[in-house]
């Protein structure tokens, strides 16, 4: 039997530490199913997790994947939609993965395949406790709130979601059924930095959600990364079009950083968390070519999703690679 060490003050994953187990495929997928609706977040270590046995353990939960477009992922096992964490060696700020789509992947897997000597720690954190221990005005302020997520649209992705590159009022209007997004035409002296083709995509979430297995309110959205990674203070913005007040961010960040823990990788660890309730971030990578972490995300054949999202959704269906811009690398 393995060890499992449950959550203690200051370390909010079980960690599941082999002992005779040969693999981590050896072990029971029920007993890790219950860990997981109970806690968010399970670090395995000892297991020796490669690349194989790390394909071969996510698809024993997840039944579709999504192909994550951000530049800089490198492809470690194509077919298997397995990829490395993205490019560069800045800090991260604490985000839920795709947070910025309407189809937030329900799961996160990390597998460490080369461990950093120093830096490069990825950091995890409860959105239910940072939702709880942020300031009560801020927290009273986002509590009805929504957060919308606005995003210039090009041909292909139009012709995917609407059937058509050149849609009419009519059909921007009434979406199909399985599109995540609203759509609508700015007047054609719209405003500066519109889009090209005068049309934006949308979709809103609340600014403190319900995750898949616990009822209680979490925070996990795009906000910190792009307000302190990507200097935009414009996405999301409120429900009502206004930018997040900056206070509120700069509380929220300092009490994500305090709530925040760091995994110093070891080879072979893995890493799975509940991508409705953690959010992950990283330090600064020191030496990139140290550093080699294997990517999953994907969706869960006992996930209860988001009624929000479409019934039926097409990353429900089939592994899901969103339609990317022309200009993409």
């Amino acid at each position: 039997m393995p060890h499992i060490h449950l959550p203690v003050t200051g370390r909010p994953q079980v960690v599941i530490e082999a002992a005779e187990e040969r693999a981590i495929t050896d072990l029971d997928p029920a007993a890790i199913v219950d860990l997981y609706k109970s806690h968010g977040a399970i670090l395995f270590r000892g297991f020796g997790v490669d690349v194989g046995y790390f394909g071969r353990f996510v698809r024993q939960f997840c039944t579709t994947s999504v192909t994550n477009e951000s530049a800089g992922r490198q492809a470690i096992d194509a077919d298997a939609n397995i990829h490395t964490v993205d490019g560069g060696v800045s800090e991260f700020s604490l985000h839920p993965e795709l947070s910025r789509e309407p189809w937030k992947p329900d799961v996160a897997f990390f597998g460490c395949l080369s461990a950093p000597s120093y830096g490069g720690r990825t950091t995890i954190c409860d959105g239910v406790a940072l939702a709880r221990e942020m300031s009560e005005p801020v927290r009273r302020a986002l509590a009805d709130r929504r957060l919308l997520y606005l995003k210039p649209t090009w041909p292909s992705l139009l012709e995917y979601w609407l059937g058509t590159a050149t849609p009419t009022d009519r059909q921007l209007a009434a979406p199909p059924a399985g599109c995540p997004y609203q759509f609508r035409r700015y007047p054609e002296n719209g405003p500066e930095n519109g889009p090209e083709n005068g049309i934006v995509a949308f979709f809103s979430r609340p600014a403190l959600h319900r995750p898949m297995f616990i009822d209680a309110p979490a925070f996990g959205n795009f906000l910190l990364f792009a307000r302190f990674n990507h200097g935009r203070p414009d996405h999301p913005v409120l429900d009502d079009g206004s930018l997040v007040p900056e206070a509120w961010l700069q509380n929220i960040k300092a009490t994500g950083d305090r709530l925040s823990v760091a995994i110093d990788w070891q080879p072979g660890d893995l890493l799975m968390l509940d991508n409705t309730r953690f959010m992950h971030g990283r330090t600064a990578i020191l030496d990139p070519g140290e550093r080699l972490i294997q990517t999953y995300f994907g969706y869960l054949g006992f996930a209860i999703p988001d009624p929000e999202e479409p019934v039926d959704a097409i990353w429900r269906r089939e592994n899901f690679v969103p339609p990317r811009r022309p200009d993409h690398p």
